[in-house]
């Protein structure tokens, strides 16, 4: 048998196990699978080759969604295993949050035999299609021979910077006959430095004496760039803020404090409100959410200008350490985080106290994964004096990656807690993925924000001028009658867990979750 290098060899496997041990000698060591007939030689091959761990999903959406928590936590691509087109297409929604997370991933989708298709069997679909509008690369496999360098492609594609999806359809014939040994994978290529010019346009606005805003992203909001920014900000004045939506912040006492541009509309615009230069470093342009009568999409205020340091694409933490050169920055600084507030033992269970017990209670090394939408608007600033701890969000606003997301995580992070700050409309959208938490005895927390309503749209209602809404329109976005009982449906996936509805009852339940080991829901009835 072939050994698992990164060289080409030759041996006795056929395309499926060729695929695999390019796969683990690229560094793609999990692979999330919901597979069906077309795929089970790649199953096949997973017990024939050390160093690839499979982890179950009962739903596409949730292997797609915990691949892009796992690579966010894990620095690398894991892949997926989806069965056809309508396998893909379950899984797309999330599929979309890890590309606007700028997430590698390497999306393997099982299709008929090439000699098949022509017959357009029930399953036939156009995969390519379908897998283009999330997808940075996409190739269907055509011989054996040929699948192993076709996943080392799909690697070397997933890991160009910032991070992509590729995607390889898997014909199941070239699975099934001879392969031809281990792909080598293509080093990681370097990232694209910024050019001059970008730095010495956002040392003019530095130097201009006018308000300046540096928004980050991307490896400029992680902590040696926030270090590096925070620098420039104490010589020059300039404001720090990251985007709305980021991949990962790593975050808590003794890391530089950063807030988030915010997601209300009205919000947004007034805190962006007097700048005259915005500096993106690894950040896009701020512009609304959707499109809202009578307000503008692009946020930024009349007359400013919007300068591009490094895109997303480029060294981010070069641009900065540049651009703290030229404008004579100072030594980095001690950061400044206030004491947390003391774990509240009375009051109502509502978003402040709730955000003040979390912040307490928070482990060190700590994974936070958080799809909270609307209850959880205050927990950010609420906990940036917390234990060390390493914040994950959704990016591309398609609900639904919560669970899977801290699944991933924590497969990504033995030893680490995760805790799932989670909606509970968008909960029911992946809510299987509580079942691999179980099977796979991992070490999360879910606490469910239960307040049976899709309370983020009855915001909107007004947002978009929809005045005056009815009982058919409200009926559209509540979720009470009948009430879902999470305890029951954790229970029912081999979860455990406990329903709270008053303050000292969340501190006791978030007290005992993150001392026990293993996978643990809270609902908390608002």
């Amino acid at each position: 048998m072939a050994e698992t290098t990164g060289e080409a060899t030759a041996g006795p496997m056929n395309g499926a196990e060729s695929l695999v041990r390019t796969l683990v000698a690229g560094g793609v060591e999990v692979c999330f699978t919901n597979p069906g007939t077309s795929e089970m030689h790649f199953v096949a091959a997973l017990d024939r080759v050390e160093g690839m761990r499979c982890v179950l999903c009962l739903f596409e959406g949730g292997a797609t969604g915990a691949a892009d928590g796992y690579a966010r936590m894990a620095d690398k691509p894991a892949s997926t295993l989806l069965h056809l087109g309508p396998g893909l297409a379950n899984g797309l929604a999330n599929l979309h949050n890890a590309r606007r997370a700028r997430t590698p991933l390497v999306n393997i989708v099982g299709e008929h035999a090439t000699y098949h298709r022509e017959y357009d069997a029930p399953l036939t679909s156009d995969i390519e299609t379908l897998a283009r509008p999330m997808s940075a690369w996409v190739r269907t496999g055509m011989s054996a021979a040929e699948i192993g360098r076709d996943g080392a492609d799909a690697i070397a594609a997933a890991r160009t910077a910032p991070g992509r999806i590729a995607t390889l359809i898997l014909p199941a014939n070239t699975a099934w006959e001879a392969g031809e040994g281990v792909a080598p994978v293509p080093p990681i290529p370097e990232r694209e430095r910024a050019g001059d010019e970008a730095v010495a346009a956002a040392a003019r606005a530095l130097a201009s004496g006018e308000p300046v805003l540096l928004h980050l992203g991307d490896q400029a909001v992680r902590g040696p760039g926030r270090v590096i920014a925070d620098r420039i900000a104490a010589k020059t004045g300039a404001k720090l803020l990251a985007m709305t939506s980021n991949s990962r912040i790593d975050r808590g006492a003794g890391t530089v404090p950063i807030e988030r541009l915010p997601y209300p509309i009205d919000e947004a615009i007034a805190a962006l409100k007097g700048f005259r230069h915005i500096v993106l470093i690894g950040a896009t342009q701020p512009v609304g959410f959707f499109a809202y009568p009578g307000k503008p999409s692009l946020l930024a205020p009349e007359g400013c200008e919007t300068l591009t340091l490094a895109t997303p694409a480029q060294d981010q933490l070069d641009a900065l350490e540049r651009l703290a050169e030229a404008v004579n920055a100072p030594p980095a600084r001690a950061p400044e985080t206030g004491p947390l507030a003391e774990i509240p033992t009375s009051g109502p269970l509502d978003q402040d106290t709730i955000g003040a017990v979390i912040g307490a209670l928070i482990p060190e090394g700590a994974v936070i994964c958080d799809e909270s939408l609307t209850t959880g608007r205050n927990f950010f600033a609420l906990t940036k004096a917390s234990a060390p701890h390493t914040w994950l969000q959704l990016t591309g606003g398609s609900i639904g990656l919560g669970i899977p997301m801290s699944t991933g995580a924590a497969v990504a992070s033995p030893g680490r807690k995760v805790i799932n700050l989670q909606a509970d409309g968008s909960g029911l959208y992946t809510v299987q993925a509580l079942w691999t938490q179980a099977r796979e005895r991992l070490d999360v927390v879910t606490i469910v924000w239960s307040n049976r309503a899709y309370a983020i749209l009855r915001g909107e209602l007004a947002n978009v001028g929809a005045r005056n809404p009815g009982p058919k329109a409200i009926g559209m976005l509540s979720l009470d009658d009948p009430a879902m009982d999470w305890v029951s449906l954790a229970r029912g996936f081999g979860v455990d867990g406990r329903r709270v509805e008053t303050l000292p009852a969340f501190t006791d339940a978030l007290r005992h979750g993150v001392a026990t080991p293993g996978p643990f829901l809270i609902e908390v009835v608002l």
